[in-house]
């Protein structure tokens, strides 16, 4: 099980049987339900035509404990804690359904990350689960594969960050008119933090194969 910021193909979503606890994101008056009828292009456009940044919601613990209700054995990958209460809620419904059926076996992982973060969890997860392991191996493989893990990507603009205030107005039209990418990362308790900078799209994706290098 996966909150909907994991980005997920069918092919992957039906190979491992994955369900997904759905986000809401609301841009000034409109809101929206990050799930299967979801009109990326509809949201796309409210949030480049709004002066506000969007707003996201978690999911509660509802739609986990729904979830968890249908199965005997439940692996759960989230947004990291520090950027959602999706983790938190997770963990609250396992703490629920417990108290219905003590049997039943719950494991959340904070990803300490967030959409294709959580999507190599969610995979590694599902080989772990096709190689036949049992739950305790399945555990301890995937605590340690996100403990290895690191994050970094490239933003292709930086509207959001300036609408929501994490960077000042004028900072953020001096970058954007000399095209200033910034490269991000993932710090080790799971909050993002500027990695690196560079001019133009070309230039950042460089800077971030040079860090992926350095790191890897």
């Amino acid at each position: 099980m996966v909150d909907s910021c994991c980005d997920l193909t069918e092919e992957l979503r039906e190979r491992f049987d994955i369900s997904t606890a759905p986000l809401s994101i609301d841009v000034g008056d409109k809101h929206f339900i990050d799930d299967e009828n979801l009109d990326r292009e509809r949201l796309l456009d409210a949030m480049r035509n709004s002066s506000d940044a969007p707003k996201t919601a978690s999911p509660g613990p509802g739609p986990f404990l729904d979830l968890y209700q249908k199965y005997e054995n439940s692996f759960v990958v989230t947004l990291s804690k520090e950027l959602s209460a999706s983790y938190q809620n997770a963990v609250l419904a396992k703490e629920l359904v417990k108290e219905e059926a003590a049997d039943k076996f719950v494991k959340v992982f904070n990803s300490f990350s967030a959409s294709a973060g959580e999507t190599m969890i969610a995979y590694k997860l599902g080989e772990l689960i096709e190689a036949g392991l049992n739950r305790d191996e399945i555990v301890e493989k995937t605590e340690k594969y996100v403990e290895d893990m690191q994050t970094l990507f490239v933003l292709d603009s930086l509207d959001n960050l300036i609408k929501a205030g994490r960077m000042g107005k004028l900072k953020g039209k001096i970058a954007s008119f000399f095209n200033i990418k910034p490269v991000l990362g993932a710090t080790p308790e799971g909050t993002i933090t500027l990695v690196d900078k560079a001019r133009g799209s070309k230039r950042a994706i460089r800077k971030l194969v040079e860090k992926i290098g350095e790191r890897g």
